[in-house]
């Protein structure tokens, strides 16, 4: 949703929690998805030659 027009920060922010309200509601984070700090880290690659 657009809000760029509007300058007043009062409306500016009645307007998008009545579109937040009127939204249909986001569906669940499925089961084997791993968010934030349970996601895997990479491992860092050796020092020394170059792959490429």
């Amino acid at each position: 949703m657009n809000t760029k027009s509007i300058t007043d920060r009062a409306e500016r922010k009645k307007v998008k929690r009545a579109a937040r309200k009127k939204a249909a509601p986001k569906a669940k984070r499925a089961a084997g998805v791993a968010r934030g700090s349970l996601k895997k880290r990479v491992t860092k690659m050796t020092k020394g030659q170059r792959k490429r």
